[in-house]
């Protein structure tokens, strides 16, 4: 995927690793960035007077906004789906109704937004859908037992895609950091990797039209656990 000057979107963008993919983007030569966010905020960190990032307000669970804004990024060749929830439990406490919202953001938002661009994207000669996963689709965490769920769901997802837009000139991208030290993950107990560096890997991933991409050093290395051993990094994870 050739980022230079190429227009691309950015989920969850206003804030956390959304922000910092931005930053990333432009400091690749993006042409355009969308910047989405529910309430379409500026993303933190940015210049305000960076002429290249324009914002949309988009909720990813609502199809009328989804809609509007494939209308309105109608130039876009890279989809970052970045923005997600994460609710704090283990898997015989949470509320079934806080299972529900993960899934509803994590696995049928993204599913919403990926679906609204595939037909601009292969309008637009192909390009390159990125998911921000979690290294918890491939190994629960017992404290976020919901967002391990929706993450694995969304992993099956991604799979899923990559063979059905093979045909399109799309390539498909996981993106499965370890923890990141965002607002998001402010009460998770465990390693944490600043957003920038997770930002810059995930974006030079892109470009080097990579599949599969773990973005730190935390989950380089249990990525590479989980590829000799799944069930060795999930009695990892649950230690």
């Amino acid at each position: 995927m050739r980022i230079n000057d190429s227009a691309a979107l950015v989920t969850g963008a206003n804030r956390g690793l959304g922000a910092h993919l931005v930053r990333a983007l432009l400091e690749h030569g993006a042409g355009t960035v969308y910047a989405t966010s529910r309430s379409g905020a500026w993303p933190a960190g940015v210049p305000a007077g960076e002429r290249r990032v324009r914002t949309l307000a988009l909720d990813i669970t609502d199809q009328a906004s989804v809609d509007a804004a494939a209308k309105a990024a109608a130039e876009v060749r890279l989809l970052v789906n970045n923005a997600g929830v994460l609710t704090m439990g283990d898997v015989l406490s949470l509320d079934p109704a806080e299972v529900e919202r993960d899934m509803r953001v994590n696995v049928t938002g993204t599913l919403r937004v990926t679906r609204a661009f595939v037909p601009v994207l292969t309008a637009n000669g192909g390009g390159a859908i990125a998911n921000v996963l979690s290294l918890l689709a491939l190994a629960p965490f017992g404290a976020v037992a919901g967002y391990s769920a929706s993450k694995a769901a969304a992993h099956s997802m991604t799979q899923a895609l990559r063979a059905a837009v093979r045909g399109n000139g799309i390539t498909v991208l996981g993106a499965y950091p370890g923890g990141i030290d965002t607002e998001m993950s402010a009460d998770l107990d465990a390693p944490k990797s600043p957003p920038e560096t997770v930002a810059a890997r995930i974006v030079e991933a892109i470009g080097a039209g990579v599949e599969t991409v773990f973005p730190d050093d935390m989950s380089a290395g249990a990525g590479a656990v989980y590829l000799a051993d799944p069930v060795g990094l999930e009695r990892a994870l649950a230690g």
